[in-house]
């Protein structure tokens, strides 16, 4: 670590993912950095520091997931603490970027709020962003300071590829994860194809077509998120009934609100793949999900950070 600018680094947490935190900072040899961060009784957030950060490399972990708007303040208001005590960068560590589905106008009057949640991450004294399968690429220009976007997808392809499975086909659920099915597909060295489905409101889909050939196939749905699980428990449903062997599901973010655990349970979804960018409460684990970490993957990124290494690399 002779080559970075900064003596020491610091990894600290809020209250959104602590499993995530605690392990990340296992990896990278560091006690997690004692801080608190509760509540005053009108539900203000209050933070506390408890040891100097003077000078030093900060990496703030929190996933801004649900509680979605406490997370999101827990983090301002610790980037912001850090600032105050004259931390040497703030790095704001988040596995899952909420408010991020909102990342254009799509009709008129509609706000940005991926947008507006990096203005605030940069106005409260962030120095870097270090974030995995935003919703939208492009939201990396909303900000002004550097961005490492950490992509999950080779995790998930290697969990499949030593499943060994054969007769496979990846399916995008939808027309905006086609990149991440081809990119899944290649080191697979399977086609790919794609359920085409009508949105008539947020949160609700309707399946209409699928384009390619998945009859007696292995589909493997791929997806950055999974929400209510509507898209991708209809488009298993679709698989299944137009002939596909088994249907198979992965995504990076595990956000599942609402229905979304009934409508994977009574799916044709046989195994689904999931990251840890969130934490999945107990009660939500069901038979057939698996977990997958991405800590290790952050530990390097945030190492690397820290020693002016590659990032890119991470990739090759």
């Amino acid at each position: 670590m002779k080559n970075s600018a900064f003596s020491n680094y610091k990894v600290f947490a809020g209250n959104s993912h602590l499993e995530l935190a605690e392990e990340i900072a296992s990896i990278m040899g560091k006690p997690l950095g004692r801080a608190t961060v509760n509540k005053f009784s009108d539900g203000e957030i209050s933070v506390n520091l408890w040891e100097s950060v003077r000078g030093i490399d900060c990496y703030i972990v929190q996933s801004t997931c649900s509680p979605v708007n406490d997370n999101l303040m827990e983090l301002l208001i610790m980037i912001d603490a850090m600032k105050r005590a004259s931390a040497g960068r703030i790095n704001a560590v988040i596995p899952y970027y909420g408010y991020a589905r909102q990342d254009r106008k799509a009709k008129a009057r509609d706000p940005i709020t991926a947008k507006l949640v990096a203005d605030l991450l940069m106005a409260a004294g962030a120095d870097r962003v270090v974030t995995m399968d935003l919703h939208a690429a492009q939201i990396q220009g909303y900000f002004n300071i550097p961005v490492d976007h950490l992509i999950g997808m080779p995790i998930l392809t290697k969990h499949f590829i030593k499943e060994s499975m054969e007769n496979v086909v990846i399916v995008s659920p939808d027309h905006g994860s086609v990149t991440r099915a081809r990119n899944m597909a290649q080191p697979l060295n399977a086609p790919i194809a794609i359920v085409d489905k009508r949105r008539p409101e947020p949160n609700k889909s309707e399946i209409m077509n699928i384009i390619g050939d998945i009859e007696g196939k292995n589909c493997i749905l791929v997806d950055d998120m999974i929400d209510t699980a509507g898209t991708i428990t209809n488009a298993a449903n679709a698989l299944r009934d137009m002939g596909a062997a088994s249907v198979r599901a992965c995504a990076t973010h595990a956000v599942l609100s609402g229905p979304a655990i009934e409508r994977i349970e009574s799916s044709a979804i046989e195994e689904l793949i999931l990251l840890n960018t969130l934490p999945v409460p107990e009660e939500k684990k069901i038979s057939k999900m698996k977990i997958l970490s991405v800590a290790p993957l952050f530990a390097e990124a945030m190492t690397r950070v820290f020693t002016n290494g590659s990032i890119s690399k991470l990739f090759d």
